[in-house]
């Protein structure tokens, strides 16, 4: 176990230019006390690592120093092949370069494990577009990638949802995300880092001039709290809403998440229909979902809701009448 820790901390260091003993011990979930004892038995073995003081200090490498050590147990190596994201890598601009490691990666395995990774390759697919949908390919992706990877700034002509719908940006990329077949830039704009969909990316012109993303940036928790926070704002209003047994029913077999989360653990009432509190955003968004379960589902309140509800059941009975 300690071993592996070993190989991990010194994975660390190659990897970043610096980090704190604070920083290893959260990236290995131990204490800084293992993490103390862990650099001087790194020391101890050859390796030179040092201690820089100060606010700005932490752990590093001497300058140069590398290993060839690749810390990849046989497992770790074939579980590479699960990855399976060859089509975002095309699109990132990265096939060839995804294509040409798995060839290293094969030929550093023996040949039995080859047969097993090939195996894994093909048998297990990961597929991240949404049903009905097909994946988008949008036009500027493969610049941003570079932007994100050379930390350049961008000039870009973007198309949001309010008035006025095309307005003129200066980002600095800081990352890709790939959500449900959607490509999201996370950009540093006017001080804050905010979302963009990069399928409304109208136009895009590369600068000669660089950023400096903040050293305590991490796409993958920085991502999870702007979903975390999105929600929180998004579903500010509770809809109390009646489903039929029959509706509920059907929800295991339905795309609609918010509906089954809000069913489980309450009991129809004596008439067999279910009352729940629904989150919902406002009422044109609301209406958009709920009216396609028709007579199985009774908005009660808001009544703003309810009213909305109606009116668009009485406009599609008018026009067939």
């Amino acid at each position: 176990m300690r071993s592996s820790r070993l190989v991990s901390i010194l994975m660390l260091l190659q990897a970043r230019p610096r980090m704190t003993a604070r920083e290893l011990a959260g990236e290995l979930e131990v204490s800084l006390r293992t993490v103390y004892r862990d650099v001087e038995a790194l020391s101890a073995a050859g390796v030179p690592v040092y201690a820089e003081q100060g606010r700005a200090g932490g752990y590093r490498l001497v300058d140069g120093y590398r290993t060839r050590l690749t810390g990849l147990t046989e497992d770790e190596a074939l579980s590479l092949f699960m990855v399976g994201l060859p089509g975002p890598a095309a699109a990132l601009g990265l096939g060839e370069e995804a294509a040409s490691a798995e060839r290293k990666l094969l030929a550093a395995l023996g040949p039995a494990q080859r047969v097993r990774a090939g195996r894994l390759r093909d048998r297990f697919r990961l597929d991240v577009s949404a049903w009905y949908h097909a994946a988008e390919e949008p036009q500027h992706l493969a610049a941003l990638a570079e932007a994100v990877l050379d930390d350049r700034v961008v000039d870009v002509v973007y198309r949001r949802w309010e008035a006025p719908r095309e307005v003129e940006r200066r980002l600095a990329p800081y990352g890709l995300v790939l959500k449900g077949g959607t490509w999201y830039l996370a950009a540093a704009c006017d001080g804050s880092v905010r979302t963009y969909r990069v399928s409304h990316v109208l136009r895009l012109a590369p600068t000669a001039e660089r950023f400096e993303r903040p050293a305590d940036f991490r796409l993958g928790p920085w991502w999870a709290s702007h979903l975390a926070d999105f929600d929180e704002r998004r579903l500010s209003r509770i809809a109390v809403v009646r489903l039929s047994s029959a509706l509920v029913r059907r929800l295991p077999d339905l795309s609609d998440a918010a509906l089954r989360d809000a069913v489980v653990g309450v009991p129809p009432d004596a008439d067999g229909w279910t009352t729940v509190d629904l989150p919902i955003e406002h009422d044109e968004v609301a209406a958009r979902q709920l009216l396609p379960h028709a007579g199985d589902l009774e908005v009660v309140s808001p009544a703003s809701l309810r009213e909305l509800v109606a009116a668009k059941a009485r406009a599609v009975v008018a026009m067939y009448n």
